[in-house]
């Protein structure tokens, strides 16, 4: 029989800890965010419906970016043991530089409008984290004004073909004379997607002040006076700014772009040349055959072409059909440092990270992008350590098993060809 006391006051204030209260508010919320998911749910509570789900959305019935997501919590594990790994080693070498984790930031458009620090946090968490940073052709900070927040790390700038082939010149010698070392070629945007949200919102660039979004604003006050109060959005590409976004998008994309534009970029860009928006076997060994330098499998996080190919399944068929020396890189669908890590075993050499890294800008600006940062990097190293592998290289399709919920139906030849 349990024998009982009376409590001793002495042994009650050793179980007893006391915390220090966080007086700063960003700084407490972002605190209490473990996973990307938790930034997502700050994100919406601080930011106007319409911003925030330009950033959240995809096209049509969003059933890409559905799947991607999906694809990446349909994975098993497999775990070595007794293979201690106290210390581990997230590093890589991408691209022809360094990297201090296996992701970089990933490019978004029109980033300043869901927070205003925008593309200059994202470089500046960048480099502090020694991650790659990329700037989208329509990004709201300047080639330069990038280099300025990431002025000794490594810059990517993504590049649109518009139907005024000098404009994308332009933006093309601008980024080499800045010194960015890599261009992402973008080829998924012939025209823009049908992102059923943002007609639904009414959303454009600059936001219009109707009756539903004064309500809507209510609540948020705080980000009205940031976008009120700071200069006004800026466009790398585009000289006028009204419209919703996908009328900006059919005006600037081209669906006449081919390999002839591909080789004209070829010959403005010093640096490396990476094709972005590639979706299936045949283009990633054409591509490869054709001497650029990468590719990334992306659906563009579902933004366009609804029920496109999940990149993450078609990383591992890619990667056979390529080699390994021939630098492959993923995105769509990451929101968990599990997913980086998966990708790698599979056969990606980086991976890129989008709405991760929007969702921590909209909950807390420069700091809610080194939260993301840190969260990710913290879910790396433990998935790492409890694979049991102490670096990236060690990682291998054996660590992965893709449990595959949609199986294509097979058809008999009679029902291919008629009879």
């Amino acid at each position: 029989m349990v024998q009982r006391q009376v409590p001793k006051p002495a042994e009650l204030f050793e179980l007893m800890k006391f915390k220090k209260p966080e007086l700063d508010g960003r700084k407490r919320r972002l605190e209490a965010a473990l996973t990307i998911d938790d930034l997502r749910l700050i994100a919406k509570r601080r930011t106007p419906k319409a911003a925030f789900d330009y950033t959240d959305g995809a096209a049509e019935g969003e059933l890409s970016l559905t799947r991607a997501r999906q694809a990446f919590r349909d994975v098993e594990f497999h775990p070595g043991i007794l293979r201690p790994a106290p210390h581990v080693d997230t590093s890589v070498e991408i691209l022809g530089g360094p990297s201090a984790l296996p992701f970089g930031i990933a490019p978004t458009g029109f980033t300043r409008l869901m927070q205003t620090e925008g593309e200059s946090a994202g470089a500046g968490a960048a480099a502090a984290a020694g991650i790659p940073f990329t700037l989208s052709t329509l990004g709201t900070t300047s080639i330069e004004g990038v280099k300025a927040a990431n002025p000794h790390g490594r810059n990517w700038f993504q590049l649109y073909v518009m139907r005024d082939r000098e404009i994308s010149y332009e933006l093309t010698r601008r980024a080499a004379a800045a010194g960015f070392d890599t261009l992402q070629f973008t080829v998924d945007t012939p025209v823009a997607g049908a992102r059923l949200r943002d007609k639904r919102n009414g959303f454009s660039i600059p936001p219009q002040l109707t009756l539903g979004t004064i309500i809507n604003a209510i609540p948020r006050p705080w980000w009205w006076f940031d976008f009120l109060t700071t200069p006004k959005l800026e466009f790398a590409s585009l000289s006028t700014t009204g419209g919703t976004v996908g009328e900006l998008l059919d005006a600037a994309m081209d669906p006449t772009i081919s390999y002839d534009d591909l080789a004209v970029i070829r010959d403005l860009w010093p640096g490396k040349i990476v094709i972005k928006g590639v979706q299936n076997v045949e283009d990633s060994v054409r591509l490869r055959d054709a001497g650029v330098d990468g590719i990334v499998l992306s659906n563009h996080g579902g933004r366009q072409l609804d029920r496109a190919p999940i990149p993450f399944h078609l990383l591992p068929e890619v990667r056979r059909a390529v080699g390994d020396d021939f630098t492959v890189m993923i995105d769509t669908g990451i929101m968990n440092g599990a997913d980086i890590v998966a990708s790698v075993a599979l056969g990606a050499d980086f991976t890129l990270i989008g709405r991760a890294y929007l969702y921590g800008l909209m909950a807390g600006g420069r700091q809610g992008v080194d939260r993301t940062i840190a969260i990710l990097r913290s879910e790396i190293e433990r998935t790492m350590r409890l694979l049991g592998v102490a670096t990236l290289a060690e990682l291998q399709p054996q660590h992965v098993t893709q449990l595959q919920r949609l199986v294509p139906v097979s058809r008999s030849v009679s029902e291919v060809v008629p009879g």
